[in-house]
C-alpha cells in the first residue's frame, strides 16, 4: 500500500468485493495515508452476486451460508452486507462506492424491484454511490438511465467501450481493449492520449475518476498520470 501512497493521490480496493477487512485494518490504512490521499471501494460481493457467481469460489462459504446473498435482494443478510461495507468506507475516509453487478443481473422487474428497494432502505451514509453494470444493461440504455437517476446513482464505465450516462462526477473503469474485459491488455501512449482527449470532451464535470483495472494497471496509472 506504501507505494500506492507515495506515487497516486487514490487507490480504489478492490479486495473488499471479496472479502471485507477488520475495522482496525481499514483504520490503519487511512493512518498511514498521507493528508489528502482518497481511497475508494468497491461494495462486497454479498450485495451484488448470488452464490452462483464464480466470484465466491474463494470465499470459504458454503452455498448454504451464502443463501440470500447478492441481486440486491431486501434480506437481512443484503442489508447486514451494506451495514459493513459502510463500517470499512468509513473508517478508510472514503467518499465513493462501487457496485458492480455481474451480467447475470439482467434489467428483469425483480431485479429492477430489488434495486430500489435496497438504495431506499439503505443509509448512505453522506457517500457518493456508484453502479457499474454489465450485461445486458449496457444495451438497455433508456432502462439504466431512468434507474440512475432514480436512484441517484453514478454510472461507472470503461469510456473506451461505453458513453457515461450521468455527469458532474465521472467514474471510469478501464478494463483494457481489443475485447471489452481484457485485463492483459497494456495501454499505449498513443491509447491513453485518446484517454485524455475523451475526458476533455466530458459535458458538466465537477470530477473525474479513473481507475486501471488491468494487469499492468500501476504501469498505466503512472503513464496516464505523465500525461495530465
Amino acid at each position: 500500500m506504501s507505494r500506492y501512497f507515495s506515487e497516486f493521490g487514490l487507490v480504489e480496493l478492490q479486495s473488499t468485493f471479496y472479502k471485507l477487512p477488520m475495522v482496525k485494518t481499514a483504520e490503519k490504512w487511512r493512518s498511514q495515508a498521507p493528508e489528502g490521499f482518497e481511497f475508494t471501494l468497491k461494495a462486497w460481493q454479498g450485495i451484488t452476486h448470488p452464490p452462483e457467481s464464480p466470484t465466491w469460489k474463494r470465499s470459504g462459504l458454503s452455498r448454504s451460508e451464502l443463501k440470500d446473498y447478492g441481486n440486491f435482494n431486501p434480506s437481512i443478510k443484503v442489508f447486514e452486507a451494506w451495514d459493513r461495507t459502510l463500517e470499512i468506507a468509513r473508517s478508510l475516509g472514503a467518499r465513493i462506492i462501487v457496485f458492480q453487478t455481474p451480467p447475470s443481473f439482467n434489467p428483469s422487474p425483480k431485479n429492477i424491484d430489488n434495486m430500489k428497494k435496497f438504495f431506499k432502505e439503505i443509509d448512505r451514509g453522506g457517500l457518493i454511490l456508484a453502479w457499474e453494470p454489465r450485461g445486458e444493461w449496457l444495451e438497455e440504455k433508456s432502462v439504466t438511465r431512468s434507474l440512475l437517476e432514480k436512484l441517484e446513482l453514478i454510472h461507472v464505465v470503461d469510456p473506451f467501450w461505453d458513453q457515461p450516462l450521468t455527469t458532474g462526477i465521472y467514474y471510469f473503469r478501464l478494463h483494457g481493449l481489443g475485447k471489452r474485459y481484457n485485463y492483459s491488455y497494456e495501454y499505449t501512449l498513443e491509447d491513453l492520449k485518446k484517454l485524455k482527449r475523451l475526458i476533455g470532451g466530458l459535458r458538466n464535470t465537477e470530477e473525474v475518476y479513473v481507475l486501471f483495472n488491468n494487469k499492468k494497471m500501476l504501469d498505466s496509472a503512472k503513464l496516464f498520470a505523465s500525461l495530465l
